[in-house]
């Protein structure tokens, strides 16, 4: 059986700046009282798939979009509704030049390459090409890109949904924030992208990771538990378009970091950040396509949750090392499926925090070795629906959650009132 403990091997600076006990430098952090064990278990499937069916009513949630702001005030009422109350909007604009949603390159498609010489030592198939953020293709890999024809879309109802496009203009994105009870002026930022497209659902870019978040909020804000440090739960917008909802967050808010609303009132709208950790793709781990370019229909039995962070970031060895903190809260409290940790964090919501915070990303595959080759045929496709998914995936979803939750109740010093 697997002790409720995770593992530091941090050193001291790193240690207490992400809000570990000085104590625990080098130790084993101990569930003394339970708490964590409780609130993993209050992680349950249906919830979990129940949030991700939800979130597909508003089809792809294209950001610029009616469908987009109906879902940006679905989550909002939704974290309401759970106890995460002191919700708030940051308010942007996005503006881009005509000829697509604003991010270069969009749409495109990368070919499938597949060598028909050996290589070098008389493989088969080897190198296939560099991909993005410093990670090297190996191996078949499938064509990627943005399905941009509506009638792909074989359900009319969905097609009608998902039909109108994205006008240029004002863009919002909620977040809520658990106030910690001792240190409010640190805060952990737990994030995940609300907007797709592709004309399907979205179910798992991004409702997968959305639905973490939702249901992380809800388990931190029951009325029983509290935490020593505060937690913000953000849903961006307008990732798709090339992160311009976390950056315009970075933006606006990291000068405001500890400042106390007026001197003396203990209350800080930006609590100092100590890690920031998103949530993208969760759920489909099937292994690398074929020759022929199919990815398997059953989750592989290596499958996995990617716990990445970015090696050329200015907090490179400080992100590494949170990684290792949430691939030991993953190794204690996770029950289906394992966790690893890369240095390849790339194209996601955290890398705008990456050079300012320790950042990870949490991913059902290495974003540029394997998302990157194709190994998610469904990604930025019309078959990214609800109903593609099995329980076998939806819980890969679920661990990353169990994860998150493990790591972060720890990293906050969560305790349930009463135990």
């Amino acid at each position: 059986m697997r002790s409720n403990v995770i593992v530091v091997a941090a050193g001291l600076t790193l240690a207490v700046g992400l809000g570990l006990p000085r104590a625990a430098v080098g130790q084993q952090i101990a569930d003394t009282d339970g708490s964590v064990r409780v609130l993993v278990s209050r992680l349950q499937l249906e919830p979990y798939k129940a949030t991700i069916k939800g979130l597909t009513q508003f089809g792809d949630r294209r950001q610029g979009t009616t469908r987009n702001r109906d879902a940006v005030d679905w989550i909002e009422a939704q974290l309401q509704a759970v106890g995460c109350s002191s919700t708030e909007r940051v308010t942007y604009t996005h503006d881009p030049q005509p000829g697509g949603d604003g991010r270069r390159g969009l749409g495109r498609t990368r070919p499938a390459l597949n060598p028909t010489e050996p290589t070098l030592t008389g493989g088969r198939i080897g190198r296939n090409g560099n991909g993005p953020g410093g990670s090297s293709i190996f191996g078949y890999r499938r064509p990627t890109g943005v399905e941009r024809d509506p009638m792909t879309q074989a359900d009319e109802a969905l097609r009608a949904l998902n039909t109108e496009e994205p006008t240029n203009g004002e863009r919002t994105e909620v977040f809520c924030t658990k106030v910690g009870t001792i240190n409010p002026e640190e805060m952990y930022i737990i994030g995940a992208h609300m907007d797709g497209h592709g004309f399907g659902e979205a179910a798992n870019d991004n409702g997968s990771g959305t639905a973490i978040v939702m249901e992380l909020a809800r388990i931190f804000n029951a009325p029983d538990v509290r935490t020593a440090r505060s937690v913000r739960f953000a849903l961006w917008n307008n990732e798709e378009t090339g992160l311009d909802g976390s950056r315009a967050y970075v933006e606006q808010r990291r000068e405001r970091q500890g400042l106390e609303s007026t001197p003396g009132s203990g209350r800080y709208p930006e609590p100092r950040w100590l890690g920031m950790i998103q949530h993208d793709m969760m759920l489909f781990d099937h292994g690398a396509p074929g020759p022929d370019g199919v990815v398997s229909r059953h989750q592989r039995l290596e499958a996995d949750v990617n716990i990445e962070f970015q090696s050329s970031s200015d907090m490179a060895d400080e992100s590494r090392d949170l990684a290792f903190v949430f691939k030991a809260a993953s190794d204690a409290y996770a029950t289906d499926y394992p966790a690893t940790v890369g240095p390849h964090m790339t194209n996601t919501d955290s890398t705008p925090f990456m050079n300012v915070v320790p950042s990870i990303s949490l991913r059902e595959n290495e974003r540029g070795m394997q998302i990157g080759a194709g190994w998610d045929p469904h990604w930025h496709q019309p078959t990214d629906l609800y109903r593609t998914f099995t329980d076998d995936d939806f819980r890969l979803g679920l661990n990353a959650a169990q994860t998150t939750l493990a790591a972060i109740a720890q990293l906050v010093d969560a305790t349930i009132v009463g135990r």
